[in-house]
């Protein structure tokens, strides 16, 4: 089934002019259902609209349901919990799946047993989408989309900064970096509070997303900066410290004290180029729900490390619905047995 999160994007990316298949690759959806689903929902000179489309899915259906969520307490409860805690439906259906076939797999945090019910995560919509307005609030449940289109990008001017001495590109990384399957490479950037007086570090760890948001008590300084990744860096294990790919921001002048303290490569991606650091923009949109654009950024490092902690406790499709704490700890204890 579409949802209505399905159809926001197909919409933008519809004004956006993008092509089916890439709307489509974005969904990971198949082509024919974003062509069925405009066709059926587009209306006239107005083209498509997200919201008029589901209005009438919804109203094409002719059977009313019985909803699976209500008809089971234990099931009930435990969807509530996790989406609580900013779960999103693939990721809460996936779990379970996970949980109900793989008896070594325990219990996330704050996660009651769902005694080995399974659900869809069209069914999990289905059932957000029929509550009365403001139910969801009223339950502590808040979802994590807050807008009703995709902002369109805007051209990137010029950006100034002094030339890092000493940059190594990350044309030069190594090329088994781009599948992921060797661990210990991480992502970073800065995410910065209002007017540019606070700052804090992000750091992603490619294979398994183990997510690190390290308090900056002097803002943007490179030499605050370079302190804390090596206060958090170097205890980690050597295979855990292969590399770090960072932006070409002048907070990183002092990237060569890290690489020698921290016993860590740094490589720089190129100017205007989010792209090369994919896992770390996207963690940084998710942390931007716990620290908004235009709000002061702490340096309190356990209410940091706290919205860290949430974030590594949710189950990811890429990681086979693990948490990225459980397929970070895995690779952890996978080291300890090997070298022991």
């Amino acid at each position: 089934m579409v949802t209505i999160e399905d159809r926001v994007v197909i919409a933008a990316g519809l004004k956006a002019k993008l092509t089916l298949t890439a709307i489509a690759a974005e969904l990971d959806r198949s082509v024919s259902v974003i062509s069925r689903d405009i066709r059926r929902h587009r209306v006239g000179p107005a083209g498509y609209g997200p919201v008029s489309a589901d209005s009438t899915a919804r109203l094409a259906r002719s059977r009313p349901q019985q909803r699976k969520i209500d008809a089971d307490p234990v099931l009930a409860a435990r969807v509530r919990a996790d989406l609580r805690h900013s779960r999103t439906p693939r990721q809460i259906a996936g779990r379970l799946h996970l949980e109900a076939g793989d008896a070594t797999v325990g219990l996330m945090g704050s996660s009651p047993d769902a005694q080995g019910r399974l659900v869809s995560h069209e069914a999990i919509y289905r059932w957000i989408y029929a509550l009365p307005k403001g139910e969801l609030a009223r339950q502590g449940i808040m979802l994590r989309s807050k807008r009703s289109a995709r902002q369109r990008r805007r051209p990137v001017g010029e950006r100034s900064w002094d030339r890092i001495v000493g940059m190594v590109s990350i044309d030069d990384r190594p090329e088994h970096v781009a599948d992921r399957k060797v661990p210990g490479w991480w992502e970073g950037d800065l995410i910065v509070g209002k007017g540019g007086k606070s700052a804090a570090a992000t750091l992603v760890e490619r294979t398994t997303r183990y997510t690190l948001i390290l308090g900056l008590p002097q803002g943007k300084k490179a030499d605050g900066l370079a302190d804390a990744l090596i206060d958090h860096l170097q205890g980690l294990p050597n295979f855990m410290r292969q590399g770090l790919t960072w932006d070409q921001g002048t907070e990183m002048a002092r990237h060569a004290s890290v690489t020698i303290a921290a016993d860590l490569p740094i490589y720089f991606a190129h100017p205007h180029s989010p792209w090369e650091r994919p896992t770390n923009e996207n963690t940084n949109g998710l942390i931007r729900d716990y620290l908004p654009k235009g709000d002061h950024i702490t340096s309190h490092q356990p209410y940091l490390d706290a919205i860290a902690a949430e974030l590594n406790e949710r189950p990811r499709a890429v990681l086979g619905y693990l948490t990225p704490r459980e397929a970070f700890e895995r690779l952890l204890l996978a080291n300890v047995a090997s070298t022991g």
